[in-house]
């Protein structure tokens, strides 16, 4: 990653917190892994090809986006990459809150497992898009100063 672009505190542990390590890398890992297990065990009906086609697509690519933005050119493509994933997140959102409502898995606690690591994902990727874009303006104000 570009040196000049900090790293989110999602991505770090707290000060004193060197027992627990957060790696974002591996938490997108076993979430399209979960996303994976979802889509295998939709029925396989016409709807039930329709959305595990939907899913595997925007419920894996956070994972390779996020590698993308630690290998940023810039500050504008790290953020940019970041908002890929965000939206990525929002997507299977979506489709899995379709999965629940249509009842199409029999495992109602995988669905709902997915549905929580979803969200608390997009909350890290609001919460990194939210600092990157404060430390911009606290960039730009410094030059302009």
């Amino acid at each position: 990653m570009n040196a000049e672009l900090p790293t989110s505190n999602a991505q770090r542990p707290s000060e004193g917190d060197s027992a627990r390590k957060y790696d974002l890398e591996d938490r997108l890992l076993n979430y399209a892994v979960m996303i994976l297990q979802v889509v295998e065990q939709l029925p396989n009906t016409r709807v039930g090809s329709h959305i595990a086609g939907q899913l595997v697509r925007c419920g894996t690519s956070p994972l390779p986006n996020h590698g993308e933005a630690e290998a940023a050119e810039s500050g504008e493509d790290f953020a940019h990459k970041l908002k890929v994933c965000l939206k990525e997140l929002r997507e299977s959102r979506r489709w899995l809150l379709l999965i629940q409502r249509a009842e199409l898995l029999g495992n109602k606690q995988l669905v709902s497992a997915s549905l929580q690591e979803t969200e608390e994902l997009i909350r890290i990727f609001f919460t990194s898009l939210r600092t990157v874009e404060r430390h911009k303006r606290e960039r730009q104000a410094r030059r302009g100063s």
